[in-house]
């Protein structure tokens, strides 16, 4: 199990999986926006969405749990 941080404190644009979504490693999974840029955020693993703890247009701080891979 594999748990995706928040690299950096933003805002989620967009989420582009959704729970039981099979993955790559490098799929890109959402899109967060920080200091005005868009930032796309990238799977560290291959596996399968098991959990999302974000909505979009949710505020995280760097390392805030965003989803769980299984």
């Amino acid at each position: 199990m594999e748990e995706l941080l928040a690299p950096m404190a933003g805002k989620i644009m967009k989420i582009l999986v959704k729970v039981g979504d099979m993955i790559s490693e490098d799929d890109e999974l959402l899109k967060l926006d920080a200091m005005k840029m868009e930032n796309p955020i990238y799977a560290p693993v291959s596996g399968v969405i098991k959990d999302i703890r974000v909505k979009e247009n949710d505020e995280v701080e760097a390392d805030d749990l965003m989803m769980v891979i299984d």
